[in-house]
């Protein structure tokens, strides 16, 4: 469902909600929260709820709106604005009342009466849910979700064809296709028209993985497959959950799906009423955004589809995967861990959730906590590979490498013969023993990965930098940053390496180059603005520098950092003194030794947080199409299939000869405009001949 981020405008009601709330989505947890005190006049409360949601304090903001309602009950800018945090907040229930009082309010109408709409799907009053939805939609996304509500409350009245007539009618733009259709599939799988239903699913299964993300795609084959298992098919139900895992989408919860249907289990279809068919569009919306990232302001969009998909169906742990993955976003770990901690030990999703709780405890530097909570559910199930990388984040996030180079190890030995999606394993057992000064233990891991998965953007850096900081290797590694820039240029932590690589070298004009490059690509990382400060003192450019050290101090650095960029301040840098190196043809050439320079570590981006699951990072199988062409000289194919770890510059480089011409890709793969780094393993691009 690429496409729909290319079309999507937020309405005005949803954009009044996080305008109100867009503030908050830059709280840290450990911000200071408002607190509730006595107020004893009208301003007093409003300008107080106005502060606690700044300070993303919501129950705070709920309860100072209440107060200011006491001293004017009948102002509907208070009610506008309780009703919209009460919504953020997920208190659906609480919302009723003033939902009610602003149906007629111009500025509040349609929000109001998609909350009461909400409200009668969950009384499983259809007609009244149809009524409430009979209104003008603002943009095509609000048609999209509302139309689909209409549809499924006509399913509730048992009018199935009025209802496939409405989802018909969801013909353009060209992006609502697939939710359509996903949609048709579902209502036919409900309606038990079983033979529709396959035939539905099917075209989407061979036709859409390109047009959705891979979660997305995910949550579809879930459909598809238990739609197949609650019919007693089984072996077909196996034969779909394997071509999809296969192709590099072992996404939760479809391994798990694959292991219950494997022992025999008959599973329920995932769609058991109207309420559930509705949330299911929130889902696909909400899923689509949150796999595209996007600044606050999307994130509280979603947000608050969520919570409407929520209400319409509290138990659904796929809607609550995604509102804890949301409040990760808005760095809000116990938010998080209170959604991990509501679903349920029997679901397919309850261990990737434990993880999460454990990362979540360790984001809130409850380290013991989430040690203890991790080799529990590593003891569960010693063979899950997921588990060693949640608990070895964890042992590194403590810089405790020592225990992480260990656990690595026996994760090794669980492995056994390697497989490509272990690559993660070794290379984060490299980065242990890189961290313990072992590199001759270190080195071989990094190796493995590459050979697991070559070509992955993080290893190369990992790899190359270390070769260039350790003074060996150089053109090699040199080579290997240069490759993951190609892959990933759009990642400043990278691109940051080949600036400092080529520092390291004693190439500083080369240097700044790439360094003002990384901090236009992350201008609020403290690292990168204390390198570019140094490339400019180098070149010469002194003032610049001081300027550039002084802003590193803006940027909240730590202690060490702190330290040292004060005495650059004070000071300038030290004269660099040449020394001598081995390359890794055995010649001697001169490097400059910097007294400056930072740990190697503090240069590699972190990883996110659910990278504990190796999923989406696994590499596709080969194919013929992803066989590199015979000769240079051979035609380039009108079709190409991205590999792992590819993007539109890096394609353009090795398929066309410069990475400049990816504004041609784009040309022909219009869809891929407003996000080019939204292609992944197995997309089809259509590139010149």
């Amino acid at each position: 469902m690429r496409r729909m981020k290319a079309g999507i405008r937020i309405s005005a009601s949803v954009a009044a909600i996080l305008a109100l709330s867009i503030g908050m989505a830059s709280a840290k947890e450990d911000a200071k929260v408002t607190e509730i005190v006595p107020v004893h006049s009208f301003s007093g409360a409003y300008l107080a709820a106005r502060v606690a949601e700044t300070d993303n304090d919501l129950d705070a903001a709920v309860s100072y709106y209440k107060r200011a309602l006491t001293f004017d009950a009948e102002n509907l800018m208070l009610q506008r604005r309780l009703l919209r945090a009460l919504i953020a907040q997920g208190s659906l229930e609480e919302a009723l009342p003033y939902a009610n009082n602003l149906v007629k309010d111009e500025e509040a109408s349609r929000l109001a009466r998609l909350v009461l709409a909400i409200d009668s799907f969950r009384r499983q009053d259809f007609s009244g849910a149809e009524k409430w939805l009979e209104v003008a939609p603002e943009s095509d996304l609000d048609r999209l979700i509302t139309e689909t509500m209409v549809a499924w409350s006509k399913i509730g009245q048992k009018d199935i064809a009025g209802g496939l007539k409405v989802l018909d009618s969801l013909s353009k733009p060209e992006w609502f296709t697939p939710f359509r259709d996903y949609q048709r599939a579902i209502v036919f799988a409900y309606d038990k028209q079983d033979d529709e239903a396959e035939k539905a699913f099917e075209k989407l299964f061979s036709g859409a993985q390109n047009a959705m993300s891979a979660e997305t795609f995910a949550r579809l084959v879930e459909a598809y497959a238990t739609f197949l298992s609650s019919r007693g098919e089984n072996e077909q139900a196996l034969e779909v959950l394997n071509k999809t895992i296969d192709a590099g989408l072992g996404i939760s919860p479809l391994p798990v799906l694959k292991d219950r249907i494997a022992k025999g289990e008959k599973l329920d279809f995932i769609i058991d009423t109207p309420a559930a068919g509705a949330a299911e569009v929130l889902l696909a919306v909400a899923t689509e955004l949150a796999s595209g990232g996007g600044d606050a302001f999307v994130q509280l969009y979603l947000h608050l589809y969520l919570h409407y998909g929520l209400a319409l169906q509290p138990h659904s742990d796929p809607l609550l995967i995604q509102l804890a993955r949301v409040s990760e976003r808005l760095e809000q770990p116990e938010k998080a861990i209170e959604y991990y901690e509501r679903i349920g030990s029997g679901s397919p999703w309850a261990r990737f959730a434990e993880f999460q709780i454990g990362l979540n405890l360790a984001d809130l530097e409850r380290n013991d906590e989430a040690v203890e909570h991790l080799k529990g559910v590593l003891a569960e199930d010693p063979s899950d590979i997921r588990a060693y990388l949640a608990l070895g984040r964890v042992y590194s996030a403590q810089q405790d490498f020592k225990s992480a180079a260990a656990l690595y190890d026996q994760a090794v030995e669980a492995i056994g013969e390697p497989q490509p999606q272990h690559w993660n394993i070794y290379y984060q057992r490299g980065i242990a023993y890189e961290r313990l000064k072992q590199w001759p233990k270190a080195e071989p891991n990094f190796k493995q990965a590459l050979d697991l998965y070559p070509d992955h953007p993080q290893v190369l850096n990992y790899l190359g930098y270390s070769w260039i900081d350790m003074n060996m290797n150089l053109d090699e590694g040199m080579k290997l940053i240069r490759r993951a820039v190609e892959l990933r240029p759009s990642d400043g932590y990278i691109v940051d390496s080949l600036g400092w690589a080529h520092y390291k070298m004693g190439e500083y004009e080369q240097a700044v180059e790439n360094l003002e490059r990384a901090v236009s690509l992350q201008p609020e990382d403290p690292v990168l603005n204390d390198h570019l400060g140094d490339g400019y003192w180098r070149t010469g450019r002194k003032l610049e520098a001081i300027y550039q050290w002084s802003h590193v101090l803006d940027l909240d650095p730590d202690d060490d950092l702190k330290k040292s960029v004060e005495e650059k301040i004070e000071k300038g840098l030290p004269e660099p003194e040449p020394k001598k190196f081995a390359n890794a043809a055995g010649t001697a050439a001169p490097v400059v030794n910097d007294s400056s320079d930072s740990p190697a570590e503090t240069r590699k981006k972190p990883e996110p947080k659910d990278e504990a699951q190796p999923t989406e990072e696994k590499p596709a199988p080969a194919t013929p199409e992803t066989e590199p062409t015979q000769a240079e000289s051979a035609p380039q194919p009108a079709v190409y299939t991205v590999k792992a770890g590819q993007t539109l510059w890096s394609i353009a480089a090795e398929r066309l000869g410069n990475g400049e011409r990816f504004r041609e890709i784009l040309e022909l793969n219009p869809e891929l405009r407003r996000n080019p780094n939204a292609i992944r393993p197995g997309y089809q691009l259509r590139l010149p001949e």
